[in-house]
């Protein structure tokens, strides 16, 4: 009598980032979902109740192998700087200069960086209020869902579902056609960031000091935006450092 066929367990695709998560249920419910589309990389951001938490391995519902891997991080900069493409997730339309897809069109261009082999993340906010505006700055794209908008409340679990669900069908899509340009990793863009807005603060360019938030914002912004690659993002900060030893040199001061 034959043998039934061994279920393979699919253990792959994006990362899932779950940001100061509450409940350790939350966090088991989050893994069961993600267990059931193929999902297996959990990274936490200051995870209130601590890790490992108990509560959520029941909650997991047998998801261990996604359970046993979470990965804890103090900061989202963190928890992100080895991916190259980062979805946010958010109830609401933000104001920023960042493409707003909606589940589908975000699975597709997911599966998209996946084929080329670019590491892939979609975040997920905290669950009372979300996501920060600054935090969602360091992402990508931004992911609503098309919910009713008098009740667009999802707990988090639900909104790993329906992103996990939405991957789960782009399984068969086929390689885009041509090569595609690999992002760079979080950690360089932001290296990057922080290099252009410390050059910026020697030539006293956030004035007047009341709308440096907002500027600087700004800023964090258009450079998210464009996707660079990492060679990219090596010429530009190439550029500004040559930028700051000629101001330096004009204004009569000498490079550290």
């Amino acid at each position: 009598m034959s043998q039934p066929a061994r279920k393979i367990l699919i253990k792959d695709g994006p990362v899932i980032v779950l940001v100061e998560p509450q409940l350790g249920e939350n966090i088991g419910m989050v893994a069961r979902a993600m267990a059931n589309f193929g999902l297996s990389e959990l990274r936490l951001v200051n995870p209130r109740d601590g890790w490992p938490n108990e509560k959520a391995r029941s909650a997991a519902s047998r998801a261990d192998h996604v359970i046993d891997a979470v990965s804890v991080h103090s900061t989202l900069g963190e928890a992100i700087g080895d991916l190259q493409f980062v979805c946010a997730t958010t109830a609401r339309s933000r104001e920023m200069i960042k493409p707003v897809l909606g589940p589908t069109e975000a699975a597709t261009r997911l599966r998209e960086m996946h084929i080329a082999k670019a590491r892939c993340g979609v975040l997920f906010g905290r669950e009372r209020w979300g996501l920060e505006n600054d935090e969602i700055l360091l992402c990508d794209a931004i992911v609503t869902f098309p919910v009713n908008p008098a009740f667009a409340s999802l707990n988090i679990a639900q909104a790993v579902l329906l992103m996990s669900y939405e991957w789960m069908k782009t399984a068969d899509m086929p390689a885009p056609f041509g090569e595609a340009i690999i992002p760079a990793k979080r950690e360089n863009v932001a290296a990057l960031v922080e290099h252009v807005i410390a050059s910026l603060d020697e030539t006293s360019y956030f004035h007047p000091p009341e709308k440096r938030e907002r500027m600087e914002q700004t800023i964090r912004s258009i450079l998210t935006r464009p996707g660079f690659s990492d060679p990219e993002i090596r010429t530009l900060r190439g550029v500004v450092a040559s930028l700051e030893r000629r101001w330096l040199k004009k204004a009569g001061k000498q490079p550290d």
